[in-house]
């Protein structure tokens, strides 16, 4: 057994605290302490580019910023200078400012598949928006969503789909159907049972894979043929993909489709574009019912939208999504290589887009397993690598890269030995990780 130590005394009182007043611990359950090791859970006191610094003073090269949303690197001068032209002007006014003009001409230049754009601040709000107008415009009661997507939204519509329904009525979940990704004879199955019920179809146009060929495009006709509309959700495709999300790299249009996370680069902004004749539903410019699409105190808050439109320009002046996946390929073809160099390349497995990269850590069985992703994050983070997942930043550097992959070296000979031993409960030092969601605390 490996009897090195990696302690955190620090963030551990720290965690502490948070429990005594925040629920969970955390405003995010993504960002729990339950998903690090035990007493391995850093609190973070600053970040500058792709690295961070925890309170007792570690320095960590950071994977997955933000939960996806910090795709620039921490402090991007072009993002801070952006904003702080706009907070000495005011931040909220009771009308629109012209900052939100020209946040929505930056948008739908960027995004030119969509002909009207709202804005909020969070990822749920755009999304049950979406949903919510759906409805509304197709006068149907059912949300079909994809079964192989891991989350779209807070609200109830979603949430009581999951382990964690606490709270949620039956006959909310009810009203929520699902189709499996890539199976377009399913979901016309759904579509045809379900006969003029479903109001949409929800999903992320890509994930871990890349869509089948023809897949998006037969859910474009399945949407036409049966007469729902067709949301991608593109939070973490938005940007990632390219400049235009998903739907401008594969060329198929939603209905509707929902950004956020890259948008702003930390800062708190999200949009729900789409068909101009479904959005000014929302609007006051037509004689019908009106539809409540969104309307949040904060959603315009001038700052945020600054952020946005210089992530926008950044990206395009500085074909951010082109390194995104030089650097994730870097590091993909750098840990496939060490995990492959310690006898491990079958048991820890990189999947997905260069640019939105996930790792999986499979058992002697080779099957997943919490117990061995805890063993191997007690290792990067023991190494200076905060990964919950290899989503890279465009702030990385090769250096960086190339320290990660040493760290990922070291802990594949650990993970050797515990599938030599057949248990990897002696390198825990403490209780597994665990999944966001689960039923029990």
């Amino acid at each position: 057994m490996d009897t090195e130590e990696f302690f955190l005394p620090r963030s551990r009182e720290a965690n502490e605290r948070l429990h005594a007043m925040v629920p969970g611990g955390a405003h995010t359950y993504a960002k729990g302490d339950d998903q690090y090791p035990e007493n391995l859970a850093p609190v973070i006191s600053h970040g500058h580019g792709a690295h961070v610094w925890d309170i007792d003073g570690n320095r960590y090269i950071e994977y997955g910023s933000g939960l996806r949303s910090v795709s620039l690197g921490h402090a991007h001068p072009r993002v801070i200078e952006a904003v702080r032209r706009e907070l000495d002007r005011g931040s909220n006014f009771v009308r629109p400012s012209m900052v939100e003009v020209e946040a929505a001409e930056r948008f739908l230049a960027t995004v030119p598949t969509a002909e009207m754009v709202k804005f909020a601040k969070n990822g749920s709000d755009a999304t049950t928006a979406a949903v919510r107008l759906a409805r509304a415009a197709t006068g149907r009661p059912r949300v079909a969503l994809c079964a192989d997507h891991p989350f779209f939204s807070v609200d109830d519509w979603f949430i009581g789909t999951t382990p964690m329904s606490a709270g949620i009525p039956a006959t909310t979940t009810d009203l929520t159907v699902a189709f499996p990704y890539g199976d377009l004879a399913a979901t016309e199955e759904l579509l045809t049972r379900h006969q003029d019920e479903i109001a949409c179809l929800i999903l992320e146009p890509a994930t871990h894979t890349e869509p089948p060929p023809g897949y998006l495009a037969g859910l474009r006709e399945l949407a036409d043929r049966h007469g729902c509309v067709l949301i991608f959700d593109e939070m973490i495709t938005g940007f990632r993909w390219s400049e235009a999300g998903a739907q401008g790299l594969y060329g198929v249009v939603p209905d509707l489709s929902t950004f956020g996370k890259a948008l702003g680069n930390g800062f708190a902004v999200s949009a729900l574009a789409g068909r101009r004749d479904l959005m000014e539903l929302g609007g006051l410019r037509h004689s019908g019912d009106r539809v409540f699409l969104l309307s949040t105190t904060h959603g315009a808050e001038t700052h945020s939208l600054a952020a946005a439109m210089a992530v926008q320009s950044t990206y395009v002046e500085e074909g951010i999504t082109a390194r995104l996946h030089a650097l994730g390929e870097r590091l993909a073809a750098g840990v496939r290589e060490a995990a492959a160099g310690m006898g491990v390349g079958d048991h820890i497995v990189v999947r997905g887009r260069a640019s939105n990269l996930v790792f999986a850590t499979l058992d002697e069985n080779r099957q997943p397993s919490q117990q061995y992703r805890t063993l191997f994050l007690r290792r990067l983070l023991a190494g200076g690598v905060l990964a919950p997942s290899f989503v890279v930043s465009s702030a990385l550097d090769d250096a960086d890269i190339d320290r990660t992959v040493d760290v990922v070296a070291e802990a594949c000979a650990v993970y050797r030995k515990a599938l030599d031993a057949a248990d990897p409960t002696p390198w825990l030092a403490g209780r597994p990780v665990k999944p966001v969601f689960r039923r029990l605390a």
